[in-house]
């Protein structure tokens, strides 16, 4: 499925970035401000983006799924290789 992204759904470049920047704004007030733990702070940062991604940049839900398993994937292989390598080191 093809999909193209609209850089600007909201009709205002200031206010769609805005928007596009509440997920690491959610993820950072959360860390230091609320003091919930990070992989939790995580989570509802991914739940902050799939939301914003979904309901105003109107993406499919079948490639924001897609999205979230390949982005968990990229980021979970390369730590998982290095335990790998330490163990059979």
């Amino acid at each position: 499925m093809t999909w193209l992204q609209n850089y600007n759904p909201l009709g205002n470049a200031f206010l769609s970035t805005l928007v596009a920047a509440l997920p690491i704004v959610v993820l950072l007030v959360s860390i230091a401000l609320l003091r919930i733990r990070i992989h939790f702070a995580a989570l509802l940062g991914l739940a902050v983006a799939l939301g914003v991604a979904l309901g105003v940049y109107r993406m499919p839900a079948v490639v924001a799924a897609a999205t979230t398993v390949y982005g968990a994937a990229f980021g979970l292989f390369p730590i998982g290789w290095v335990i790998l390598n330490i163990i059979f080191l």
